[in-house]
């Protein structure tokens, strides 16, 4: 790797300083698709197979923690389930004493009031002191049956409450019971309240908590008989043959293998119960899904491969396509610095010149208006009016030497720049009033082709009047008389720039005059009529406000000047790229 980033560097020093460029730009394109290869490749290898291996941990970890969550939540339903049951019966223990539940019609009454909340309801019992069912309210005739030898009833003598597996009894009917005693007042003996509540009201209410985050939930007793049916071990009453019960309050998550599939069971007591929570969920790490992701890791490893194919190649030929657009913009910006710098040193001996002209300007202006003071107030003489033009020539000469210092100086001198928001449109309307008359006078016309709801902007107003009035000007004098300017506004949306053209329909310039339109001193116009500073100063304005201008010509066909104008020129007096 690092061979071929000191190969890469090799060109590009090549490239950089010219040398054999054609060859340098293939090998270097060559190096880059070696190296981005490399930098794509070794690492997708190495992190996909890590991938792999990382997801099995993860996938066993997060399958174990989610069984742990849905088994906390599942027993918490059934044991409030569970609750819920045991507490009708102490309600309905506490509120009747043995001696109103002795008589029939109030044993029938409350168990229709009871089956109405709770259709799981089958029966109820109301058991004596002796073990007898001495009344008996329900669809079968089991009044006066002993249950005192009944393993249920000694179990509720001793606990007070009790609920039983579920066992037939004497109904050859799957159910269970839930049984609770009280103490005869003034007496050592006991008697049982009893209902008796159907297995499909226990079945039904394990199918209501099943959810598609396991395949098997059902409930066994501490003998391994199944309470409910298994979708997987069996049916009701049937033997679950792996059963390890256990501690109380502890859940345990442990993996098996059954039929060739490899399971996660957790196994965790119902409170309050005989019954223990049985939770199956098949795992991902040998099954199917875990096949099915490594398929779809195939398919992702290949389909990655193929998007970095296409990806490098395209990139590739974007940098090495980058790096000569670079090139040859760096040629550009050294010829445009070159450029600069012969302006600056242009303007510091502009400045020099125009200090020195404006002293003597300055005197020969004082004395020629002294000189005109004093003839105003002498006797006349032959020869006095023509004296006096001659004089008011000389102040002419030297107001015209003003303005060409003062253009000197301000080509020369760096300029504040005062920024605030401008709308551009208003600003080219009120520069073309002003050249309204002399633009009549020559029979030239205006066309404006401004677009709507152009942004303002941020620069500087009379940095850019100078600029647009010099740009105007000069379309003015290239075209003389009888003519056409259209001015054109146009917003480039996704580079926040205004392009301002202003075209002529002068008569054009060649290709060699256009390269150097922007030399301070160079004019197209007859000696005399034109210092060769006004695009110099506009070229060094549009900089200085972080602007481009450009000029397209053609002899006979007019010339093009576009200034190019951030909207936003938060670096106030950086250049676009023209």
């Amino acid at each position: 790797m690092s061979s071929i980033i000191h190969k890469i560097t090799h060109y590009l020093t090549i490239i950089v300083h010219g040398i054999d460029k054609g060859s340098s730009y293939k090998n270097f394109r060559f190096m880059l698709y070696g190296a981005m290869f490399a930098i794509c490749f070794i690492p997708l290898i190495v992190v996909t197979g890590l991938s792999s291996l990382e997801y099995k941990k993860l996938l066993e970890k997060e399958e174990e923690e989610q069984l742990l969550w849905h088994t906390q939540g599942t027993q918490k339903t059934i044991e409030a389930f569970i609750h819920e049951l045991q507490s009708v019966v102490k309600f309905v223990s506490k509120k009747y004493n043995y001696n109103e539940l002795l008589e029939q019609e109030n044993v029938s009454e409350l168990f229709l009031r009871l089956k109405d909340q709770y259709p799981g309801f089958v029966d109820l019992g109301v058991i004596g002191p002796s073990g007898i069912q001495q009344k008996y309210a329900g669809p079968f005739r089991l009044e006066g049956y002993d249950y005192s030898d009944q393993d249920w009833y000694v179990k509720v003598l001793a606990r007070q409450l009790y609920i039983s597996n579920v066992f037939m009894g004497f109904r050859k009917l799957p159910h269970f019971v839930i049984a609770v005693s009280n103490k005869l007042p003034g007496k050592e003996e006991y008697w049982v309240l009893r209902l008796s509540i159907d297995y499909e009201t226990l079945q039904n209410y394990i199918s209501t908590v099943s959810t598609k985050a396991s395949q098997d939930i059902f409930l066994v007793n501490n003998q391994g008989v199944l309470q409910t049916r298994s979708n997987i071990f069996g049916d009701l009453l049937e033997t679950y043959p792996f059963l390890k019960p256990p501690p109380e309050g502890e859940i345990i998550i442990n993996t098996a293998n059954y039929n060739g599939i490899k399971q996660l069971r957790s196994f965790v007591h119902i409170e309050d119960s005989p019954w223990i929570l049985g939770i199956v969920k098949e795992t991902y790490i040998y099954g199917e899904k875990w096949s099915s992701f490594r398929h779809r890791m195939r398919l992702i490893f290949l389909g990655c491969t193929f998007l970095a194919l296409v990806v490098i190649i395209q990139v590739v030929n974007a940098i090495t396509d980058r790096l000569r657009e670079a090139d040859d913009k760096r040629n550009v910006a050294m010829t445009e610095a070159e450029h600069t710098n012969k302006l600056a040193s242009i303007g510091r001996l502009a400045a020099g010149v125009a200090h020195e002209i404006n002293n003597p300007l300055a005197i020969i202006d004082q004395k020629a208006g002294l000189v005109t003071d004093l003839m105003v107030f002498a006797d006349d003489f032959q020869h006095k009016e023509k004296l006096l033009k001659s004089i008011d020539g000389i102040q002419d000469a030297v107001e015209r030497c003003k303005v060409i210092t003062h253009r000197l100086l301000g080509f020369a001198r760096r300029m504040d720049v005062v920024f605030e928001y401008i709308d551009i449109t208003d600003l080219l309307r009120e520069v073309l009033g002003f050249l309204e008359k002399e633009a009549l006078y020559s029979h030239i016309r205006f066309e404006l082709a401004f677009a709507e709801n152009l942004p303002m902007i941020f620069s500087d107003r009379g940095q850019l009047q100078q600029i647009f009035l010099n740009i105007t000007n000069n379309a003015i004098d290239a075209i003389g008389e009888d003519g056409e300017i259209t001015l054109i506004t146009v917003l480039r949306e996704d580079e926040d720039i205004i392009d301002i053209s202003v075209h002529d329909t002068g008569p054009g310039m060649p290709p060699e005059l256009i390269k150097r339109i922007f030399d301070p001193f160079f004019t197209t116009k007859e000696a005399g009529q034109g210092t060769g500073l006004g695009l110099s100063i506009t070229y060094g304005l549009v900089k200085k406000l972080g602007g481009n201008i450009t000029v397209e010509s053609e002899v006979g066909q007019g010339t093009t000047f576009t200034v190019s104008l951030p909207v936003n020129n938060s670096h106030k007096g950086g250049g676009l790229n023209g």
